[in-house]
Formats: C-alpha cells, sequence, structure tokens
C-alpha cells in the first residue's frame, strides 16, 4: 500500500484532491469525520437537501463552524474550506471538484449523478450501491465512454468482497465463493417498518432516540440489502449469482467445508459464485464464530502440492484439505472510503466496478398484494429483493427492487412471487426507467 504517501505528496504540492459529495447521510459523516485527518485532499462541497442537517452531521463529527464556512464552492476553493450547498448537481458541474461522492442511496437519484458526472468529466464513487444493483453494467459502460473511473466503495462490504476476490486471483488461486455475513432467519424476509425494532433487540422509542430509519433497516433484515450487495459483487467479479440467496449458518471455520460445490460436499451450485452466510443458526442459536459483519472468499488450491502448503501453514481446510478460506472480520463503512477517494485520485484505479450482468434483484411480495396497492421499495411493507441471475430475470420480465417504490400494482400478486413489469404502472419515460430498460437490452442477451 502507498496511496498514503501519494497523498503526501500531493498535500506537499500543494495539488490536493478536489472532492464533492452528495448526502451527509450515516455513511457520508462517518468519512466526513476522517477527512479532516485525511492529508491531501480537500472537501470542496458538501450537497445535502437539508444543509442544515448536513451542518448538524460535521459539528456532531468534530468540524468546526470555519471549517464549513465557504458561502460558495468558488470560495471554497479559494479559502481551503468547505461550502455547503443544496444542489448535487451543482457540485458535479463546478471546475473546482473532481471526484463526487454519491452517498445519497437512491437508485434513480444515482442514476442521474452518473450520468451528470459523464458529462463534465468528474469521477464517481458509488455509495449509492442501489443504483448500481440497478442499472450499474451499463453505468459503467457509459463511465468508460466518457473517460472517468466508475468506482464502488470501500468500507461497503461489496468493494471490500471485490478486494480478497482480486487478491485470490492475483495470487493464482481460484475463486470458489465470496460474500458476507449478516444475521438472517427466513421469517425476516417479511418484516415491515413496524416489526424491524424486536428482531434487533430494540424498542421503536430506542430507535427514534438513536434516529434510527426504520425502513432502512428494515432492508438490511429482510434480504434486500443482501441481495442488492451481492448483485454487485457478481456483476463486479463475474462470480455467479444463485436463484436465491440460501444464508446458510456458517461460521469462519467452516466456510471451506460449506461453501465448495455440491459435487464436493458443499452447498454451491457451480464453483465460483457469490453467497450470504448468516449469524444465527436456523433455531435462533448464535452461529459460534460468526462472520456477521465481516466478508469472506473461499479458495482452491488445484494441486496436491498448494493442499500441502494449506496444511503446513495451518489454513483451516474442508476435509480433502483442497478449500480454504480468508475472511475479514468488519468493516467500517464510511470510516474505509478515502480508501476508494485515493484510489481514485492518485492511481486512477476504482475499488470495483462492474464487468458483466450476472446478477439481478427483483421485487418480491412479502405478503399477498392486491390490484391497486403502491410499492414502498426497499425495506418497506410489500416487497423485498430477491438475487437472481440476470439472464432469469429478464426471462420472467421482472420488477427490478431499485424501481419497485411508488408504482402502482395493477394485478394481484401472491406472497413469494416476483412482480414483474407488466404487475405494474410504471413511467416508462423517466430517466431511470428508460435507462434500466437500455441495459436490458444491451446487456440482456450478452450476460
Amino acid at each position: 500500500m502507498n496511496l498514503y504517501a501519494k497523498l503526501q505528496a500531493r498535500a506537499a504540492a500543494g495539488k490536493p484532491l478536489r472532492v464533492g459529495m452528495i448526502g451527509a447521510g450515516k455513511f457520508g459523516s462517518m468519512y466526513l469525520s476522517q477527512v479532516p485527518r485525511t492529508p491531501g485532499l480537500h472537501m470542496v462541497g458538501i450537497a445535502d437537501l437539508s444543509p442544515d442537517r448536513a451542518k448538524a452531521a460535521l459539528r456532531n463529527v468534530g468540524w468546526k463552524d470555519d471549517a464549513f464556512a465557504a458561502s460558495s464552492l468558488e470560495q471554497a476553493a479559494k479559502n481551503g474550506n468547505t461550502a455547503i450547498i443544496d444542489d448535487g448537481m451543482a457540485l458535479i458541474t463546478s471546475p473546482h471538484v473532481d471526484i463526487i461522492i454519491d452517498a445519497t442511496g437512491n437508485p434513480a437519484v444515482g442514476i442521474a449523478h452518473v450520468l451528470a458526472c459523464c458529462e463534465h468529466g468528474k469521477h464517481i464513487v458509488m455509495v449509492n450501491v442501489e443504483a448500481d444493483a440497478l442499472a450499474g453494467p451499463l453505468l459503467k459502460r457509459r463511465a468508460d465512454e466518457a473517460g472517468i473511473i466508475y468506482s464502488l466503495a470501500y468500507g461497503d462490504q461489496p468493494a471490500l468482497i471485490c478486494e480478497m476476490v482480486d487478491w485470490a486471483r492475483a495470487a493464482g488461486f481460484s475463486v470458489v465463493a465470496a460474500g458476507k455475513g449478516t444475521k438472517y432467519l427466513p421469517t425476516y424476509h417479511s418484516s415491515t417498518p413496524d416489526t424491524v425494532w424486536q428482531h434487533y433487540g430494540l424498542t421503536a422509542d430506542d430507535a427514534a432516540r438513536g434516529g434510527m430509519n426504520a425502513q432502512m433497516f428494515n432492508s438490511f433484515l429482510d434480504g434486500t440489502k443482501s441481495a442488492i450487495e451481492m448483485a454487485s459483487v457478481s456483476n463486479a467479479t463475474g462470480l455467479s449469482a444463485p436463484h436465491g440467496l440460501r444464508f446458510p449458518a456458517v461460521g469462519v471455520d467452516d466456510l471451506a467445508r460449506v461453501l465448495r460445490p455440491v459435487a464436493d460436499g458443499g452447498i454451491l451450485d457451480v464453483r465460483g459464485q457469490v453467497e450470504v452466510i448468516s449469524s444465527v443458526e436456523r433455531d435462533t442459536r448464535p452461529v459460534f464464530r460468526d462472520l456477521r459483519w465481516g466478508v469472506y472468499v473461499t479458495f482452491a488450491a488445484d494441486s496436491d502440492y498448494v493442499a500441502r502448503c494449506f496444511k503446513e501453514y495451518g489454513l483451516i481446510t474442508d476435509p480433502s484439505g483442497q478449500y480454504s478460506s480468508m475472511y475479514k472480520p468488519f468493516h467500517l463503512i464510511g470510516l474505509e472510503l478515502g480508501i476508494t477517494v485515493a484510489s481514485i485520485g492518485v492511481r486512477a484505479e476504482s475499488t470495483g466496478a462492474p464487468i458483466c450482468w450476472n446478477g439481478d434483484v427483483v421485487a418480491t411480495a412479502k405478503r399477498d398484494l392486491a390490484a391497486g396497492e403502491i410499492l414502498d421499495g426497499e425495506g418497506g411493507f410489500t416487497v423485498y429483493g430477491k438475487l437472481l441471475p440476470a439472464s432469469e430475470s429478464i426471462a420472467l420480465g421482472g420488477l427490478p427492487l431499485g424501481l419497485a417504490h411508488g408504482v402502482k400494482l395493477i394485478k394481484p400478486v401472491k406472497a413469494g412471487a416476483a412482480v414483474g413489469w407488466n404487475d405494474v404502472a410504471y413511467d416508462a419515460q423517466s430517466t431511470a426507467v428508460k435507462f434500466r430498460r437500455e441495459m436490458e437490452t444491451v446487456f440482456g442477451t450478452s450476460s
């Protein structure tokens, strides 16, 4: 790693990376806490729909008021401080910003931001994994055509998984499986914002005092966020996406035994796919040495010599000795985002980006849904996201989870069934719908 040295050189030369961030929520706040301690970086502007909320977030993470006292992006560029504005597009069009961070979490907005970055020559960090899961392969193609870098965000699990996959492959290993841990039980798929806190061991009042958003936290629980993140990993690594995640209850000592192909005694449909593991057994007992907050990769020896090396150096393997694993027990979310910013700014490299369209996330009914109901999207009362192979999603005409918000059902859908494009009344002229439909046409026959 030499990112820090390169950042120091930028600082010494008086040429810091010029960054703008859109969205000052939890992820953004965590990153902002690290910005003052990062050399060679200038946060020129922060755009948030509520500038007062953004300022409160800055104070909360230790910024002094004079650090964000600039009245405009031009003044911030001149004085070396930060401007707080309410217009994300103004950041993208500014000549004083080179790298944009989209931390909005809104898939339609994310598509618009990437396309604007393509037009104005700004590199883009996609904390907005929702947009990446919805249309990442075509967004990446547009970014390449525009000569800008499109990158997943380090600190979020997808980029960390991509790093582990890259490590394994660059070291000469065949990747068998890759993914992350989470807390999962089958009943969670039907969880709603009204039931979410009981699964976290909190009361609604506890959550309110902590400023926790019920729908957002429910998306972590009901399987949606896992599906979104594994779609991004599948598309960024070329690993296969299964027909629905299995969420096996697995501890770190059993990764290589369980996350191997069925033919070899594991659970994988194929050698080389994504999967999420649960930190609780199906009877709710905690998994021993769980990986709830971490990421993992399993890989193959593919020779007796390498298998012998696994044994000699104490790696935990499956019974055959041919499969082993590596894992990272935690991810630090926004606290680690600076790795992506630095990688883009001083190496001109992403920390993960789509290379194909293997995985998709389809809106799936949480309960029997009636015609006339309005879908409320990620983490809501009506649907959850299910990971499918992209080819299967196209074949069934599945409605992508990222577009299942604020649309009306025109047909009933049974609990557990996929919602299709033909089941809803959608705005065919919206930018997000048109872009996603274009991706289905461009990639649907080639992935």
